[in-house]
């Protein structure tokens, strides 16, 4: 294999092959006396002495689980972060297109960031003016229950909170399904104009596989390739999902294009966010999944 060309996946692999070395402690910091911690990519974060205090999130899920974890301990998020209904911080722009300039003046102590959601230069900009930049990197639940723990009892320095036991004990307990080889062949698209749906190696995929859910494009070369529609419905699948994000599906405006293919309306923060969502994303996704919408009616399987 040859090795990687971008530092940062350097650094990813360099911190996979020590995924092994039990001399690392549970909570992710460096067993060297006086190292800084590592995030998911395995970058060094230069927390400093004191627990963070003035901390900007980057990602909607992220801000939510800090937010109900230490509510007043973010002072920025973006445009897009919707919960906790009652969050009233600093809006700093887009996932994509944050106010650098903005995130600097609130003096953060930290920045939280997810590497599939924010852009890599957006993130080193902010390491070159001195501010602690942790991501996280989620493909899968369990990536997800670990980087949670990380974020919040390492990089924050918090306590873990009881929403994330019973986010383990909800995905652990779930009741009897479909075995992977029987489940309904699903479609899961996330964008329209042009078509776009799940692919392999993603925390969305990977729920509803939990779920007794077939991927039909769970190998696709591509995580989230663009397919066009006569090909979606060559496939005959048995269910299509349609999240209301990041593309806003609703009854009006995505099963009109799978005629006489049922059609589970999601939530996308059950679906695809990380977080204290996680508690009711089993029970919400299986009944959307349980009863699904047909040629504007509801039907049952």
């Amino acid at each position: 294999m040859a090795a990687p060309t971008d530092p940062r996946d350097a650094a990813r692999a360099h911190a996979e092959a020590r995924a092994h070395d039990d001399a690392r402690s549970h909570d992710g910091v460096d067993p060297q006396d006086g190292a800084d911690p590592r995030d998911d990519l395995g970058l060094s974060v230069p927390l400093g002495p004191h627990p963070p205090r003035r901390v900007v999130s980057l990602v909607p899920s992220l801000t939510e689980a800090v937010a109900v974890t230490a509510p007043g301990l973010l002072v920025g998020a973006t445009d897009w972060c919707s919960h906790p209904a009652d969050l009233a911080v600093t809006r700093i722009g887009g996932t994509k297109n944050p106010d650098l300039p903005g995130i600097l003046a609130l003096g953060p102590d930290l920045v939280i960031a997810n590497d599939e959601e924010n852009r890599r230069p957006d993130l080193d900009s902010l390491r070159a003016a001195g501010v602690p930049v942790w991501v996280t990197d989620i493909r899968t639940l369990d990536d997800g229950l670990r980087s949670l723990h990380r974020l919040l009892t390492v990089a924050c320095q918090l306590p873990r909170p009881a929403w994330l036991d019973e986010a383990e004990a909800a995905w652990r307990d779930l009741p009897p399904g479909h075995g992977p080889a029987d489940g309904p062949r699903v479609i899961v698209p996330i964008w329209r104009r042009p078509w776009m749906v799940l692919g392999r190696d993603t925390f969305a995929g990977d729920l509803l596989h939990r779920l007794g859910l077939r991927l039909v494009h769970a190998r696709h070369p591509d995580r989230y390739p663009a397919v066009p529609l006569p090909e979606l419905l060559a496939e005959q699948p048995d269910l299509v999902v349609l999240p209301d994000e990041p593309y806003r599906f609703t009854a009006e405006d995505g099963p009109e294009a799978f005629p006489g293919i049922p059609a589970a309306l999601v939530s996308g923060r059950h679906l695809t966010w990380y977080g204290p969502s996680l508690t009711t994303a089993p029970a919400v996704l299986r009944l959307a999944i349980d009863h699904p919408f047909v040629q504007g009616r509801e039907s049952t399987p």
